[in-house]
């Protein structure tokens, strides 16, 4: 067991610095296409792009005072975005309902792949 923990901390050592380099390289991927004043770029053989997505980040006293039925709030129970989504889709509680309760993120997800 000795073994098996020693080398689960050599891979959780690996991965932190995989995920740092892996930070710096999307890093100096978005300046450079920033600099470039450019959303999508082909570079060598990969195709490179940055995806936007907005996400909404809620308020959670403004989310529950806009739901006061307890029932709503207990399948909540704490502002998650898919869980909303769902009610929102089944039309559980509509956007007008909660439009005042969140914020909306603006995020740049950075996408390659190879040609």
């Amino acid at each position: 067991m000795d073994k098996t923990v020693r080398r689960y901390y050599q891979q959780k050592q690996k991965q932190k610095e995989i995920e740092q380099e892996l930070s710096d390289l999307r890093n100096q991927i978005l300046a450079y296409l920033t600099e470039q004043e450019a959303g999508e770029l082909e570079i060598g053989s990969h195709k490179v792009k940055i995806v936007v997505q907005e996400r909404k980040e809620f308020d959670e006293n403004k989310l529950y005072e806009a739901l006061p039925d307890p029932e709503l709030w207990r399948m909540l129970s704490k502002p998650d975005t898919s869980k909303i989504a769902s009610l929102l889709k089944l039309n559980v509680i509509s956007e007008e309902r909660i439009k005042d309760t969140y914020a909306t993120k603006t995020v740049r997800l950075l996408q390659v792949d190879k040609k």
